[in-house]
């Protein structure tokens, strides 16, 4: 969004002249997050998750890249390279758990920007291609997750790629061939270890790109706010530098205080301890689990115990666990409300909070407890609502619900209502 106040990148030195030039990378630089991108001045901690989740994907290439380099993608010699790395590179124990706890933080900062949006009405217009890539990278997150949780090659690596790469196969008529392409043979083997190696290591640049695309996105209208409120006028913004980047610099600090105390003192506390036997393929686990921020989404496929109308459960499970994610594609036309932000939505607030954020913690619940009752029959209480709450509930709130009045602009919103101020009368020219 192009705002006439904003501040404009004048360059002073002859280098800075000439580099501003040939490459204005600096202009554009200044523009995306300095002093030439104003934003609403009413944004509170919940907007710093953002800034979070791209140190959480540098995190992740970075240490990535340095573990790629000791790593060996070899059914025969997978698990050993990644006791070698644990035991014999130096700081290779840093890398490995700051990678792979690097993906739980990862995981924990989404979802808390994604609940933002859901609380926030992030996913409204004038921003919905913002949403839109912001699922797409969510589901390439996914992906990438799963063929790095592989790559050790555990027990838990090759009976969680076994699982899930067997789902494929309820696809009626191409799912077996299917499977078999992605996997390269019939099971998990060399293969399929080299295939999710390559991939895993390509798409994190692959999110890294699209991040790039929902930052682009996101300069076009500007940034919303917790009022929902567009920007008025320059009184309603203030810089991105210095007052933003502080207030990120804050939250940055905190969130390396919690990740490196995980990393430090509980680093396998999110791992799982079969993973640290190397595969067998004769040897199933009792209780086969994908790693904890999949387990919503494996609750709600194990959900399905039943045929319905031919079509089998497991197909069933498959398709409603894709449609969990992909359900979300279509928010902004679901909810109709002409009102963005749920601060001024007290129906919708209460459902948010009191109605989907408990049912999505027992869907994770569900998903890592063992597939036996009570656990099935409340997993399909909680997905049977977690549904409702998006193809139901929403629509009809947004529909029937009476919004508080709204702030005249962002500026009222923090300063406060001024029922006594009056225009200052003309002053008389001066003789």
């Amino acid at each position: 969004m192009s705002f006439p106040w904003a501040q404009h990148y004048e360059p002073r030195h002859p280098f800075m002249q000439w580099m501003d030039e040939k490459l204005p990378l600096p202009r554009f630089v200044y523009n995306a997050v300095g002093a030439g991108y104003p934003v609403p001045r009413n944004l509170n901690y919940w907007w710093n998750f953002g800034v979070l989740a791209g140190f959480c994907l540098v995190i992740q290439i970075v240490t990535g890249v340095i573990l790629a380099m000791h790593y060996a993608a070899n059914a025969g010699v997978a698990f050993d390279s990644t006791e070698h790395i644990m035991r014999d590179v130096n700081w290779g124990w840093m890398m490995r758990y700051a990678h792979a706890n690097g993906a739980s933080a990862f995981f924990v900062v989404v979802y808390t920007h994604i609940f933002r949006g859901f609380l926030f009405g992030s996913y409204k217009a004038p921003r919905e291609m913002i949403w839109l890539l912001g699922v797409v990278i969510f589901l390439l997150m996914m992906a990438t997750a799963f063929m790095g949780y592989v790559l050790p090659w555990g027990q838990m690596s090759f009976w969680g790629a076994k699982v899930i790469t067997g789902l494929f196969s309820a696809i009626p008529l191409i799912g077996t061939p299917l499977q078999q392409w992605l996997l390269g043979g019939f099971a998990p083997d060399n293969a399929a270890l080299n295939r999710f190696f390559s991939l895993h290591f390509l798409l994190p640049f692959v999110i890294a790109a699209v991040v790039i695309l929902h930052i682009w996105a996101l300069h076009i209208p500007g940034s919303t706010n917790p009022t929902g409120v567009e920007v008025k006028t320059e009184s309603d913004t203030v810089p991105f530098h210095p007052y933003y980047t502080a207030k990120d610099g804050f939250g940055l600090g905190v969130f390396l205080i919690l990740y490196t105390a995980v990393v430090f003192f509980a680093p396998n506390a999110l791992g799982h301890p079969d993973n640290y036997i190397p595969a067998n393929p004769l040897s199933t686990p009792a209780h086969i689990v994908p790693e904890w921020y999949f387990w919503p989404f494996y609750a709600i496929l194990r959900a399905f115990t039943w045929d319905f109308f031919f079509i089998p459960a497991k197909l069933m499970g498959v398709l409603a666990m894709f449609s969990a994610i992909l359900v979300w594609f279509f928010l902004p036309w679901l909810d109709t409300s002409p009102v963005r932000s749920s601060r001024y939505r007290p129906l919708l607030r209460k459902f948010v909070w009191f109605g989907l954020l408990p049912d999505v913690i027992i869907l994770g619940y569900c998903g890592g407890s063992p597939a036996a009752e009570p656990f099935v029959m409340i997993s399909q209480i909680a997905a049977a609502y977690y549904f409702l709450h998006f193809l139901v509930i929403l629509p009809i709130v947004s529909s029937i619900e009476k919004p508080e009045p709204l702030p005249f602009s962002i500026t009222e919103d923090v300063l406060g209502k001024d029922d006594h101020a009056v225009l200052a009368p003309a002053q008389p020219a001066a003789a």
